[in-house]
């Protein structure tokens, strides 16, 4: 079995596929660190200040002001409310909430790439683990070899949890490195509040703890690595399914797509709450922020995702140990 997946690996290495994520990645950080330096400048020549207090203040009085507004739904009316009642709670307990420094970069950045950035980087990887070998014919070759298809095909999948793992160190590693060079490298040990809950749109505070933000990461990433494992396995299932490694990536960049619209537009659809897209944002839960249906919650979530992984497992190894290869 370790030579099997020793070969996977080398197969994905030589690709250069992880190569190619990482400069992707390498670049949309630095655009984003140029983006956030741009904003913290724009914030100055209106505030006049970058005194955090100053701005959460401003922050809280422009989401006011976008509460009046004619033509917000009541779910995003709703959401905007949550807002301001947690930036007031950072406000009442002096608590920073971005604090200057590449961790926080880091952590924001992590918060918007779960549900989209970060699984398109994972399918790069998954979506032609098995089906690549059909189109080339390679796949004859390895089961004429005595091995048992379940372990040819169990290589696959560590191989692919293995890359994943590289991917979300190679995600941490390259965010803080390179948005360090512009805002420092401080701020590990900088309070982080985390705990909100919400019912009925009322922020519920019984439960929020105050945690260093180095645990508050090791937290966040455990979280958006746990995801980046739900999608590959669901995007390598896709491989042993279809033959064709577009029309899988299609079928996927479609799921996950879909499930970023319909996080802003399914409150009053109840059933949704069971798709795996829906579930994805799961440092929304450490963030405080309102689910997209009333009702989820972080274990929730982490069930439905894992039965869905499962799911998905198991179907690729019943389909892959029975259908023909031709």
């Amino acid at each position: 079995m370790i030579n099997l997946v020793h070969n996977e690996m080398l197969k994905i290495v030589r690709r250069k596929k992880l190569v190619y994520v990482a400069l992707i990645i390498a670049v949309l950080v630095s655009l984003f660190t140029y983006a956030q330096f741009k904003e913290i400048e724009r914030r100055i020549e209106r505030v006049g200040s970058i005194d955090w207090r100053t701005t959460l203040q401003q922050q809280i009085i422009d989401t006011q002001n976008r509460l009046t507004s004619s033509g917000i739904s009541e779910e995003w009316k709703g959401q905007l409310s949550l807002r301001i009642q947690q930036q007031q709670y950072y406000l009442d307990h002096n608590v920073n909430p971005m604090e200057p420094g590449a961790p926080t970069f880091t952590r924001t950045f992590a918060e918007n790439s779960i549900t989209l950035f970060l699984p398109l980087m994972v399918m790069v990887i998954a979506a032609d683990l098995v089906s690549s070998e059909r189109s080339a014919g390679t796949i004859k070759l390895l089961l004429t070899r005595p091995v048992k298809r379940w372990k040819i095909l169990l290589s696959k999948y560590v191989a692919l949890i293995l890359s994943v793992s590289i991917i979300i160190f190679m995600y941490g590693f390259l965010s803080y490195m390179i948005s360090g060079i512009v805002f420092g490298y401080q701020g590990w040990s900088a309070p982080i509040l985390t705990g909100f809950t919400s019912e009925a749109g009322e922020l519920i505070t019984s439960s929020a703890q105050m945690i260093p933000q180095w645990q508050y990461l090791f937290m966040e990433f455990s979280l958006v690595w746990f995801v980046a494992v739900i999608v590959g396995t669901i995007t390598f299932m896709l491989s042993v399914l279809i033959r064709s490694t577009p029309v899988g990536m299609g079928v996927m960049l479609a799921a996950l797509i879909s499930g970023a619209i319909l996080s802003n537009m399914v409150s009053s659809w109840e059933t949704a709450k069971y798709f795996f897209m829906i579930n994805l944002d799961l440092t929304a839960y450490l963030a405080g922020n309102a689910p997209p249906i009333e009702g989820m919650t972080l274990g929730f979530s982490l069930v439905v995702l894992t039965i869905s992984g499962l799911v998905a497992i198991l179907i690729s190894f019943i389909v892959f140990i029975k259908q023909d290869v031709y």
